[in-house]
């Protein structure tokens, strides 16, 4: 199976360290957290892989050559001017079947077999990984009416929502909806299939995942994996 990850940010919120790093080789533990990512679609039997590369670009291609040391084939695609998160899937060649499109920033237990399983019975465009984030309001939230009468008032409340993983499972089809040479996002793409008419479910996921955007995300990760080893690599083929 062919997977496709987007590793081509400055990751500006982690600077200063991706001054010389690009986001996807921050370190987890020993490892930078795209090799964490490579071992566990390996796992679950993704051995096509391409990196959409930009920013350090050299960097990526020399930790991680051709994959060969990975047991899996890893070719490169670059930008030559920023295309956004979909624009680049126009670059890649070989998306004639189901293929995973991800961030390269992820540390996640999400079981990447059963998504593509799921994706298919769902007979779908494509199938959005959703993770259900709690958000606290440090705030007085005021409940009212559209006149602007007041009908509640809840102190610093925790809302949640489904967000997106990051993770996506994709049929070339999709590929006619993203225009060529210009920037365009995965938000982008994802409301031109709504508003097509295509088919686009989500894919409840509620084990272990943050993405490492900010600092705190990336202390944070840091300690989940340290805490969480067995988990995030259960399933990694020696």
């Amino acid at each position: 199976m062919k997977a496709v990850i987007l590793a081509g940010g400055r990751g500006t919120r982690l600077y200063p360290y991706t001054a010389v790093l690009p986001k996807p080789l921050m370190p987890i533990g020993e490892k930078p957290i795209l090799e964490i990512v490579v071992r566990q679609l390996r796992a679950a039997g993704f051995t096509d892989l391409t990196f959409s590369v930009g920013y350090l670009a050299s960097l990526l291609e020399a930790y991680f050559g051709d994959g060969s040391a990975w047991g899996v084939t890893i070719g490169y695609s670059r930008e030559t001017e920023p295309l956004g998160t979909a624009g680049p899937l126009t670059l890649v060649q070989g998306l004639s079947e189901s293929f995973l499109v991800m961030n390269g920033d992820l540390l996640t237990t999400l079981d990447y077999g059963a998504m593509i399983r799921y994706h298919r019975s769902k007979t779908a465009a494509v199938t959005v990984g959703l993770y259900s984030k709690q958000v606290k309001i440090d705030l007085g939230v005021i409940e009212r009416t559209p006149d602007y009468q007041v009908t509640g008032y809840v102190e610093k409340p925790t809302m949640s929502y489904d967000v997106s993983m990051g993770v996506y499972v994709m049929e070339p089809s999709v590929l006619g909806h993203i225009p060529a040479g210009v920037r365009f996002d995965l938000p982008d793409l994802i409301k031109s299939l709504v508003a097509s008419g295509e088919r686009v479910v989500g894919y409840p996921f509620e084990g272990l995942w943050l993405d490492i955007g900010r600092q705190d995300d990336y202390t944070q990760a840091v300690e989940m994996f340290e805490q969480n080893r067995n988990l995030f690599l259960q399933q990694e083929v020696s």
